[in-house]
């Protein structure tokens, strides 16, 4: 007798969330040497497939698996979403960096580093807060205190997370390669030059900036 299965595959990673993901994260961790293995991972997590039935699929379906979750998972293009509405809220990204409240640069500057990991959720916490305010591109949102919120930002898409990974990324490395370059133009104001050298590392410290990269920027 022939059974059926059916498979929910995901198209982007919107249909993946950041629970989801960590624990996707956490199990390839364990085959990570073993690309046949990750693959079975990537399917019954992401497909809901069975790992009973896995052996049971026939080539042609597990390559059009493989292929179907290929287009996806490598992809780097995700933007940041400025606005994200989840049960009737509407949550904004903290809408000046350089402006935002101490204690919420402190908190974000105590992790080690800024990635998709088990302390991600705490950093998007700080980032996203409630709308209370909106006008055209302009907008303000809830002063940051120490409320949890975390449940919800866990359900969140991995678009909108991979997007403020990457908004980071591209952040750290604008930084890396202009700050030694207007470094030349100080060079005769040396309490200047100390402050922005300083600057620089608290930067490189809160976005998690590898020191490789500073050193390649210099060259």
């Amino acid at each position: 007798m022939v059974q059926e299965l059916t498979l929910h595959i995901p198209t982007d990673w919107n249909d993946v969330s950041l629970d989801r993901y960590l624990k996707l994260q956490n199990l390839l961790k364990q085959y990570a040497d073993d690309e046949e293995a990750t693959t079975a991972v990537l399917m019954v997590e992401l497909c809901g497939l069975d790992a009973e039935y896995l052996k049971q699929v026939s080539i042609e379906d597990f390559l059009m698996l493989k292929n179907e979750l290929s287009k996806f998972i490598t992809r780097t293009d995700y933007e940041l979403q400025r606005f994200v509405k989840w049960d009737g809220v509407e949550y904004g990204f903290e809408p000046n960096l350089s402006q935002m409240s101490y204690g919420a640069y402190l908190d974000i500057s105590k992790f080690s580093s800024i990635a998709i990991d088990d302390n991600w959720v705490k950093i998007m916490n700080i980032l996203y807060r409630p709308v209370t305010r909106k006008n055209g591109d302009m907008y303000e949102i809830e002063p940051y205190t120490l409320k949890d919120r975390t449940d919800i930002i866990r359900k969140w898409g991995m678009d909108i997370h991979f997007g403020t990974l990457f908004f980071f990324l591209l952040l750290s490395t604008d930084l890396v390669s202009s700050i030694p370059n207007f470094l030349k133009e100080v060079e005769h104001l040396p309490n200047i030059k100390q402050t922005l050298l300083k600057s620089g590392q608290l930067t490189r410290r809160l976005l998690n900036l590898p020191e490789e990269t500073s050193r390649s920027s210099r060259k």
